[in-house]
């Protein structure tokens, strides 16, 4: 084998998408994509009442149709083993759990013959009163066990009520935040074969390897007997993240029931009750400071919806706990669970509500104290993370603002509000921190070289759009000392080993590590001369113990968020014509890439703070909105000028690499610079998502 050693490093270079041309090509194929002989395929008959019992299917007449093979329905479908997952527990009872829940799959020879007699079966009910309808106020609100993943429910520190007495100045104010879809381009498609006694699934799914293991329990099958494939995935946002999706669930039961490979593809309407959302949020904050806006007290509690099939309380408060410095600091998380679907993660779960309420909060505690909102939150900045006491690895949230600043042009703002006027607008202006946990999840990666001189590196890894497989390339190619142009990686796998998905901003930062080290393994095994087999030479790496040597230390990335608006005076329309986004995201492998991460998340804020709403009606259950005519997101028209900037912040105990992970950070904090902004511009204070002219009219 010749090696050719490269001459300068990829780290920290733009490079283009490895599988960009075949992306814009057409030839990559998605989840949906796969032609297989003999493929059948799967349409939900969705429950059509929000609670009650399922009396009656009619079967008989959906078999009687062209082209339909078989119905899968309670009293034929296998049984499933409880694994705490009911949204994958399908077709073991009766009981409807809420609007949109499979009731039947029709499986036909085409998906027009399937969806046709899905849509025609007769299904009779028993329907219950149901309770859908989210309220701050619900008497059923009661504190959970844990918020998600496994974080403390509750958190105090200090006398807060005491604090709050004493305090020169408090605020004590309620913010709320919808529900919200996550609506990837790509909707949830899973294909399942039999083959060889092996079950093979093709599907959409930032988490390949951990599907394989949930749904081998699930279905209670021998190890090994499920492999997941998901090489290109259209976007996911959270919902395509653990545990598998109904699809997937759905797909295998068919395959095993009819013999042939099958595959269910949801509607866009269908991904609404069964793939997950954000859960609506009513949040109370109360700060504490002295007359200069020293922060002495800090109490962020927050109520949230789940279903009555799985308690998911989404960790809305956490964003407090770590983010300014508070000698009295409470947090806390009430949930109540109601006849509606289970809310899942959205992008960045938790710290995205739970930054509007806080950082709101900290523009009225700037207003109410006369201190700059910028120089306030300088001034409550923390070298130790004011829950735990942990020293931060790094904290460059202060230079995060600094630099924003004078990007943006700050010095120099007016406090006053509404004196910005511009003809037919107002303008204002606003800012907001943010932060997001930076964490690392063991993982397994395999490094071969071949005969032919070049590298294929092997590795469970989800790209979702992020450009995931262009960073390891490029990780893989220094830590070989070759040109990223000899490497190829290859990802979404099951049969890779575990690896931790595509979610909670840890995918580079977990699979880089065992990458990086098997690479450089490698590469001092072929440098002492070792010989490359025919089949090649491999170097295995699991960083599970590495991971679990880490000294303990708060960690996170930072950044800051500065948006101007601008408000008609008679409609109330908010237009955001400037957005700077300053972040500390570790060391940034691809700069091209990572922006595009990064401008995605504002573009996603700014689609928060004044579109993004799913609306239920309370009679049925149901999202009315649930399609992309009637749910709005920003698109190109909504979107003004966006500068991003990044400030250098590796953390090379984390993982060699020093990457900290930036998917997520960009919509954290940006819906409540663009509601502080639209306070500066108008005098109205915007405690509510999204703001609609309704909301934002003088």
């Amino acid at each position: 084998m010749t090696r050719t050693w490269q001459a300068a490093p990829s780290v920290g270079h733009p490079m283009a998408r490895v599988e960009g041309f075949d992306k814009v090509t057409g030839r990559a194929r998605y989840a949906g994509d796969v032609a297989l002989p003999g493929l059948a395929y799967g349409w939900v008959v969705p429950a059509t009442i929000p609670r009650g019992r399922v009396l009656h299917l009619d079967v008989e007449a959906a078999l009687a149709m062209p082209g339909v093979l078989a119905v899968l329905h309670q009293e034929n479908a296998p049984r499933l083993t409880d694994i705490g997952e009911g949204t994958l527990f399908l077709f073991q009872g009766d009981r409807v759990p809420h609007w949109g829940a499979p009731v039947a799959l029709v499986i036909a020879d085409t998906p027009e013959r399937a969806r046709e007699a899905a849509e025609r079966m007769r299904v009779d009910y028993l329907p219950e009163p149901p309770d859908c309808v989210f309220r701050a106020d619900h008497p059923a609100l009661y504190e959970p066990r844990f918020v998600n993943p496994h974080n403390e429910t509750v958190t105090e520190k200090g006398d807060i009520d005491g604090a709050l007495a004493a305090a020169a100045v408090v605020v004590d104010a309620e913010y709320r935040t919808p529900a919200q879809h996550n609506n990837a381009m790509e909707p949830h498609s899973t294909t399942a074969v039999w083959a060889d006694g092996r079950l093979t699934l093709r599907t959409s799914t930032q988490y390949a390897y951990a599907w394989s293991q949930s749904l081998t329990r699930l279905f209670g099958f021998a190890p090994g007997t499920v492999r997941v494939l998901s090489e290109h995935v259209g976007g996911g946002f959270g919902n395509k993240g653990n545990p598998p999706r109904p699809d997937s669930a759905l797909a295998v039961m068919a395959a095993t029931l009819v013999g042939r490979p099958v595959r269910v593809t949801l509607t866009r309407p269908q991904l609404w009750p069964l793939t997950g959302y954000r859960t609506p949020t009513a949040q109370r904050l109360r700060l504490g400071a002295d007359r200069d806006g020293r922060l002495v007290a800090v109490e962020h509690l927050a109520a949230v919806q789940t279903s009555r099939l799985v308690e998911f309380t989404e960790q809305v408060t956490m964003y407090s706990r770590p983010m300014y410095a508070a000698p009295h600091l409470r947090t806390g998380h009430q949930v109540v669970a109601l006849d509606v679907p289970t809310p899942r993660w959205m992008r960045a779960p938790g710290e995205a509500p739970g930054s509007f309420g806080l950082e709101s909060a900290m523009d009225e505690l700037a207003e109410a104290c006369g201190v700059d909102p910028v120089e306030l939150r300088l001034r409550n900045d923390t070298a130790d993370d004011p829950t735990t006491g942990l020293p931060f690895s790094s904290r460059r949230l202060a230079d995060c603002l600094r630099v924003g600043a004078d990007r943006f042009g700050w010095a120099g703002r007016d406090p006053r509000p509404a004196v910005g006027r511009d003809g037919r607008w107002w303008r204002g202006t606003g800012v907001a921190g943010a932060h997001y946990p930076a964490r690392t999840v063991p993982s397994t990666a395999h490094a071969t070289a071949l005969p032919s001189g070049e590298f294929v590196v092997r590795v469970a890894a989800t790209d979702i759009g992020t450009g995931a497989r262009t960073a390891l390339t490029q990780l893989a190619a220094d830590a070989l000392e070759v040109p990223a142009t000899v490497v190829r990686v290859l990802i979404g796998d099951s049969d890779f080993g575990p690896a931790q998905g595509a979610g909670g901003s840890t995918g580079t930062a977990s699979w880089s590590w065992p990458v990086v080290t098997a690479c450089r393994d490698l590469a001092h095994r072929l440098a002492s001369g070792e010989a490359v087999p025919p089949h090649g030479l491999t170097s295995t790496f699991d960083s599970t113990d590495a991971v679990r040597a880490r000294h303990e230390l708060a960690r996170y990335a930072w950044g800051a968020h500065f948006a101007e608006v601008a408000v008609d005076v008679t409609t109330g329309e908010v237009r955001v014509p400037r957005l700077t986004g300053v972040y500390a995201v570790g060391r940034v492998v691809n700069p091209l890439t990572a922006r595009s991460q990064l401008l995605g998340g504002m573009t996603m804020g700014l689609s928060t703070a004044l579109l993004e709403e799913s609306i239920m009606d309370g009679r049925f259950g149901d999202y009315v909105n649930h399609n992309l005519a009637d749910y709005h997101v920003a698109t190109n028209p909504d979107v003004g000028e966006l500068d991003v900037a990044v400030v250098d912040d590796p953390d090379d105990e984390l993982n060699p690499s020093g990457v900290k992970g930036l998917g997520e950070i960009g919509i954290v904090g940006v819906p409540a610079a663009i509601a502080n902004a639209v306070w500066h511009a108008t005098g109205v204070r915007q405690r509510e998502l999204p703001i609609t002219p309704a909301r934002a009219a003088l």
